[in-house]
């Protein structure tokens, strides 16, 4: 039997947080026999809230793929995903319908959230995420976003993101609005991959690893390594303009989408206090200029993003409020066009 469980629970015994691996890994192209690229055919379940979702919808706009993949986002809230079953009480990704319901509650009960920019499932007509993983056939019993759905063979594709970032950019050029922008480019995947090794497991990762930790040893580990890493893209910030160069990369978005969230969230939420983004002049300018890149700022709603942390994990937040700032203006002018490449 499949065990429901979050991402909360994926902690060793040494209190230190271990993700695991996402397990339907399957690629669209034009090699494929069972997923080919197709207008239309493929679907992208998204959360605003969730960095690893978002950085596949902020591709999914750079490429102008809008009318090519639909796309369903869930409520930032996480809700009972049996509420009819008093023995399970796994929380995660619903769908809410505005139309019906105008705010919903905490899992627990607490506080009042609007549920406006959520969609309904309108490809498969679940009431959550879970029930996608069931259709699937998962194993698992981790009900995560993003999912990138085929509604030919009703079934998951992938919902490793980092993968269906690469699809996305890739696979559909064919029907994209933007063709020649390319993320990946051949010359660079050394210098992007080498970027992402480092950049997932001491910031992506980290600052969930400092947020999930357990006991201080755990924590006071992870943020040594979380803030010698922001440290180091703050020195490669100040001679290049982009993380992996100086042209913008699937490297500069994944670790965009950890930035823009942490002085809003994480420095709270996670206790990555050590020292906020905005201090870092580097990184700070930085952010800004990848946010005002056509079609990054439509995958950015700030509402979502501070809704669901401060309201989804009631051990980490038992009242469910959220705090009323800093409200950062990421469309204010930045200076990236002055750093001179050594």
């Amino acid at each position: 039997m499949v065990q429901a469980h979050s991402a909360l629970d994926e902690v060793n015994s040494s209190g230190e947080f271990k993700r695991n691996d996402s397990i339907f890994r399957d690629f669209i192209s034009k090699d494929s026999t069972q997923f080919r690229p197709a207008a239309t055919r493929y679907h992208l379940y998204i959360s605003y809230a969730c960095p690893w979702a978002t950085r596949c919808l902020a591709v999914l706009h750079m490429k102008g793929l809008q009318e090519v993949i639909s796309v369903s986002v869930v409520h930032p809230t996480w809700q009972r995903t049996k509420p009819d079953d008093p023995e399970d009480e796994h929380c995660g990704w619903v769908f809410a319908d505005s139309a019906k319901v105008s705010a919903v509650t905490s899992s627990t009960g607490m506080g009042s959230f609007n549920i406006a920019d959520s969609t309904v499932d309108h490809v498969n007509s679940c009431t959550t995420i879970r029930e996608l993983y069931t259709i699937a056939g998962d194993s698992l019993g981790k009900y995560t976003v993003p999912i990138l759905w085929d509604k030919e063979s009703s079934t998951i594709v992938n919902n490793e993101s980092a993968e269906i970032l690469r699809m996305l950019n890739s696979e559909f050029n064919e029907w994209a609005a933007h063709p020649n922008l390319d993320l990946y480019p051949e010359s660079m995947k050394s210098a992007i991959d080498a970027v992402n090794e480092w950049v997932y497991p001491a910031i992506n990762n980290g600052v969930y690893r400092c947020g999930f930790a357990l006991t201080q040893p755990a924590y006071d580990s992870a943020l040594e390594e979380l803030y010698s890493s922001l440290d180091r893209v703050e020195k490669i910030l100040s001679t290049q303009r982009y993380i992996a160069g100086n042209v913008v990369t699937e490297a500069d978005i994944r670790l965009f989408m950890t930035l823009i969230r942490f002085d809003e969230v994480y420095v709270v939420y996670f206790k990555t206090n050590r020292k906020c983004i905005r201090e870092y002049p580097n990184m700070f300018n930085y952010i800004k200029e990848i946010f005002q890149l056509p079609g990054v700022s439509q995958s950015i709603n700030m509402a979502h993003i501070k809704t669901h942390y401060f309201t989804s994990h009631p051990k980490l937040n038992v009242y469910a409020i959220i705090p009323g700032g800093p409200c950062i203006d990421y469309s204010s002018a930045h200076d990236r066009g002055l750093v001179v490449p050594v």
